[in-house]
């Protein structure tokens, strides 16, 4: 069975995104680089939401950088039910179908690990189905308090998880990595 991993990036209280907010949260470094180079060279098949799919479209497709010309090669599976096919950036394929009944398909099926990268909304409603396996946060050391926008774990229902790996990036940024349990 095929391995879903979800990587977030957060604010110490819990935001994906803030107010005027720099990439990274102006918090990059070599070893951030590092980090987010060793995973884009693993072998995997990248999920996403519209709203990252966009966001992530709209520089990566045209870019030269190494990093955006990994992205543009892997393939890509985007979950929405308002963008329309052909999609622009290279290797995207887009899922419309049940998002449980699509995952669990996929999940089935032979091929690379598949990893969801930001998509707030597509991570929640995987994880209150059940289907995210490893749960990757990094936790960027700023508190946005009244400025932060997109709070990731708000409605979540109760989500038990077990501690596999920890690591403290550029001596500042922490990466904590879940494995999810069933519920009970």
């Amino acid at each position: 069975m095929r391995e879903l991993i979800a990587d977030l990036f957060i604010s110490l209280d819990g935001f994906a995104s803030g107010v005027n907010e720099a990439a990274f949260f102006g918090y990059f470094g070599k070893q951030l680089g590092q980090w987010v180079n060793d995973r884009l060279a693993e072998p995997q098949v990248l999920m996403m939401g519209r709203v990252t799919y966009t966001s992530l479209a709209q520089f990566s497709s045209v870019a030269t950088d190494e990093l955006s010309l990994r992205m543009t090669q892997l393939p890509k599976l985007v979950f929405s039910r308002t963008l329309r096919e052909p999609l622009t950036w290279q290797n995207s394929q887009l899922v419309k179908g049940s998002l449980a009944d699509e995952i669990l398909t996929l999940k089935q099926e032979t091929g690379e690990p598949l990893r969801c990268i930001g998509s707030i909304s597509l991570v929640k409603s995987m994880i209150q189905l059940g289907l995210v396996d490893r749960l990757r946060l990094m936790i960027f050391p700023l508190i946005l308090g009244t400025v932060g926008k997109e709070p990731v774990f708000d409605a979540y229902l109760r989500t038990s998880l077990s501690l596999i790996d920890t690591r403290v990036l550029d001596a500042r940024i922490v990466l904590l990595e879940y494995q999810m349990l069933k519920a009970r």
